[in-house]
């Protein structure tokens, strides 16, 4: 993936995330806002290592969550909407 692909995942990425703020539930919003955080420190750690892989991208977000999982961050019904979403945006970035 080239250094222009790879930003706008990341721009339309987080243009999913603001469009919850807008116009998602509550809940929408805290789980859009919770893999936003995951997200932000995952894509600079990329940029600082210049990695635009998107595959790469997406075991290092896979990562960081199963991580915080293990922390017991959210409940189980939290998680799966945190990986779905995740999976959608990923989806739609491809």
């Amino acid at each position: 993936m080239s250094e222009q692909a790879f930003n706008q995942f990341v721009d339309t990425t987080e243009n999913a995330f603001d469009q919850a703020v807008v116009q998602g539930s509550d809940h929408e919003l805290f789980i859009s806002s919770y893999l936003s955080g995951h997200f932000s420190l995952v894509v600079a750690k990329a940029l600082t290592q210049a990695n635009y892989c998107l595959a790469n991208l997406d075991r290092a977000m896979q990562q960081s969550l199963s991580d915080a999982f293990a922390n017991n961050e959210l409940d189980p019904a939290d998680q799966q909407q945190v990986l779905a979403l995740w999976q959608q945006l990923l989806t739609q970035g491809r």
